[in-house]
């Protein structure tokens, strides 16, 4: 008896496995994010494309974690990450401090455009993350990194160069 459940265990772990597999394409790329504070924090974002031709943004950070729940807000922007009031794309769904980590599903941006895989690689913009939602820690950037057709590249980063959102979209 411990024997077939067992293996029904694992027949139900790699069909969990492919079914996750199954809703991507073989697109992806991935972005990295630098420290952009006194807050030890970067990461990468990695955006998949689905078979159902959205894009989906998987931010995962490295630094202290907590047990305790707590967001940190995060923001697809238009332009590169050195633009002053560069305007918010997308809202992205927060990072989890627990986990460390965020995933959304891209719908429409704030300018009315969806963005497929190929127009991705070549958007103007940037992510960054933000310590709070508003009130004074808002001007914090925990992390910040240009995507698309902007440099990505630690030699590139200035910290000293990352300017603070605009915190509504545009009209």
């Amino acid at each position: 008896m411990r024997q077939i459940s067992l293996w029904v265990v694992i027949a139900l772990f790699f069909a969990s496995c492919q079914q996750e597999e199954e809703i991507y394409t073989a697109n992806s790329i991935t972005y990295q994010l630098f420290q952009s504070s006194d807050f030890p924090y970067e990461g990468t974002a990695v955006v998949k494309e689905m078979k159902s031709g959205a894009l989906e943004i998987l931010l995962t950070l490295r630094g202290a974690d907590s047990r305790e729940a707590y967001y940190f807000p995060s923001h697809l922007h238009f332009g590169s990450y050195e633009e002053a009031d560069a305007a918010i794309a997308v809202t992205l769904n927060p990072v989890d401090i627990r986990s460390l980590q965020s995933r959304t599903v891209l719908g429409t941006l704030s300018d009315g455009n969806t963005l497929r895989f190929e127009d991705f690689k070549s958007f103007d913009g940037h992510i960054k993350i933000h310590l709070a939602e508003d009130g004074p820690d808002y001007s914090v950037i925990l992390a910040t990194g240009n995507i698309g057709k902007n440099p990505n590249s630690a030699e590139l980063f200035h910290r000293e160069s990352v300017a603070i959102c605009t915190p509504y979209f545009p009209h």
